[in-house]
Parts: C-alpha cells; structure tokens; sequence
C-alpha cells in the first residue's frame, strides 16, 4: 500500500488560489513518480468568505485542519477588509493554536534568477533562517491606557520563555546539522539593548551549543545581520532569531534570492500539523490574469514534502524548478516570466 497524506488547503484571497492550483499540481505528479497519494480537503477561509459569512475561522475548522497531515496555504489579504483582522484571525491563530513554534525560511539563489546584489552568485546565497513563530512581540500581550486622549499610552510586551526559545534554538542546531554544509549557526538578536530577552536568548544558545560540539556559533546584532546579508550573504549557514527579528529579515532574505515570487516558508509545529506557504502576498490587482509567479507555491509544497519526509519527491521537485528558472522563464517578476501561471506550473511537472 502506497503511503497517503491527507492535506488540508487553504487558498486563501487574490491570486491564492492560482498559485495553489499549480503548487497541487506539481504536488500530484510527484506523488506518482514516487508511489505515495496526495488527498486534498479544501477550505474556504480568507476575505471573500470574511465578508459574506462575517466567520473568520470557526473552532470546527480549527479541530479539522488539526487532523490534516499538513497545510497547503495560498495567502492571506483582502483589500476590502481591514489590515490585521485576516492575519491575526487566521494566520497567527493557527500559528499559534496549533503551536506552529518554527518558521522555516530556506533562502537560495538559483542560476537565472537576479539578484540586486552586485556580483553574488549561486554559490553565495545559500542559507536558513529559523524564526521563533509562537512568542516575543508577536505574542499580543499589552494593552492601550486613556485611547484616544492626549495622554494615550500603547504596551506591547515581548514574550520570551525558556520552553519556547530553547525549543527553537535546538530546532535550529538540529537542522544546522541535519543540513551538513558549513555546519554554522548564527544568533541575531540585540544583547546591547534587549537586556532581558536576548539574555535568555544567548544564555540558552551557549548553553545548548555544549551539545553540539560539532556546530560552529556566533553572535551578530540584528542591524549587524541586515548589513552583512547584502554584503556578505555567504557568511550565512544557519540564522536563528525571534518572531519579529525573523519577519523584518526574512523579507530582506527574499529580495536577495530574487524576491517574493520564488520564496516559500513552513509553519512548523515537528509534533504535529505543520502549514506551508509562498511569502509573497495576496497581490489582489493581478488576480485571475495568470501573471503571477507560482514558483514560491510550488517550493511551499517542495518544503512540505521535505518535511512529511518524502526527500526524493522533494529533491525533484526543486531539480526541476531550477531547470525552469534557469531554462525558460524569463524574469521571475509578476506579467514578466513570458508563460502564464499554469504554463509554468505545466513547465515544472513536465521536467518531473
């Protein structure tokens, strides 16, 4: 009996569901070169079903997506409602109620795509980053005093407890050395400022590094980390941080392996659903024109299979997205790829 997993998909808004389509439909062929079954439950969460029902994602929902064995995410926004309600109602909820505590960012430069970073190759953008997904800022402790007065006050807390910052600081050593390169692990925090938090940080970092005496370490402040990921990017293996430190650079990460269109992460509970996605957003203004770039869902689906364990159908997958990006497309920017969204979707499942 061939193995199955059964998956849970959530287009989402805008250009979400073409992108997942091709993601689905890569997914489906590499399934059957390597004998496992791919089962797909769609859920209709996001914008459009926000405004007709006034439902943003309901407690069943919560209890189905939990028996899925992965989720398969389009993205979330709408123009139409107002920024946060979506993503705190559905993103950071499942995030957060599924303890989701690791976002996964691989961030690669493949042959044919550009860089803004004058005479970096390949060979020199090639790292992860590992987020703490679950605590800090992002946590939504904190509170507004006199709203609306002259003397309002805002309190946003960070959050940042042993369990959730050693967890993911193993999770990063773990996978530092699973992915056997330059066995490097890089901390970015800010010691010189965040006295408390990233003093739990770097005293958890040290003390678990002891564990992994064939892992190098270090230590670079944030702002340092910004600087050298344009200057230096080859300097990287391995990046762990916290939540909101995770999501400002990780965004820099993608401009430089080319931008939104090629990049993917997951939302990783390794105990339980794990979700994955393209980063780029919803980019509403091109939907249904397939001029979109599905590569980023594509490698969602690549990520999740790698996850799932499915190495080989993983490896395909990314054999054959840079035999596209280096072979066919033109530019990886949205109406500039000279193919449609499913032409290159076509393009990737053909190779495999």
């Amino acid at each position: 009996m061939p193995k199955k997993y059964d998956i849970a998909v959530i287009p989402g808004d805008g250009t979400g569901p073409e992108v997942v389509a091709e993601g689905i439909k890569v997914l489906d062929t590499v399934a059957l070169k390597h004998d496992f079954k791919l089962t797909y439950t769609k859920y209709n969460l996001g914008g459009d079903n926000y405004l007709a029902t006034g439902e943003i994602l309901s407690d069943q929902t919560k209890k189905d997506l939990l028996k899925a064995d992965a989720i398969l995410l389009g993205a979330i926004g709408h123009p139409d409602v107002k920024p946060g309600i979506l993503e705190k109602g559905i993103l950071l909820n499942l995030r957060f109620e599924f303890d989701q505590y690791i976002n996964l960012r691989p961030v690669k430069l493949y042959k044919g795509v550009a860089t803004p970073l004058k005479d970096k190759k390949p060979e020199d953008i090639d790292f992860l980053v590992v987020r703490e997904n679950t605590e800090g800022l992002y946590a939504g402790a904190g509170g507004f005093l006199k709203k609306g007065t002259l003397d309002e006050v805002a309190v946003q807390e960070s959050i940042n407890t042993r369990k959730g910052v050693e967890r993911c600081i193993r999770y990063a050593f773990e996978i530092c050395r699973k992915r056997d390169k330059a066995k490097r692990l890089t901390l970015c925090g800010k010691t010189n400022v965040l006295t408390f938090a990233f003093d739990l940080w770097e005293r958890t970092f040290n003390e678990v590094a002891k564990e992994y005496p064939d892992i190098k370490t270090d230590y670079a402040h944030v702002d340092a980390i910004c600087m050298w990921m344009v200057k230096n990017p080859e300097w990287f293996d391995v990046i762990v941080t916290d939540n909101m430190f995770g999501d400002i650079i990780t965004d820099l990460a993608a401009m430089i392996q080319g931008g939104m269109g090629i990049a993917a992460g997951g939302n990783i509970n390794p105990d339980s659903v794990s979700m994955f996605e393209p980063i780029g957003g919803s980019a509403p203004k091109y939907t249904g024109k397939q001029v979109i770039n599905p590569i980023a869902a594509i490698m969602a689906g690549q990520l999740m299979l790698e996850t799932l364990g499915e190495q080989k159908a993983a490896d395909d997958i990314e054999r054959s997205v840079i035999k596209v990006l280096r072979d066919d497309i033109l530019d990886v920017a949205a109406g500039k790829m000279g193919f449609t969204t499913s032409q290159v979707g076509d393009l990737v499942a053909g190779y495999i």
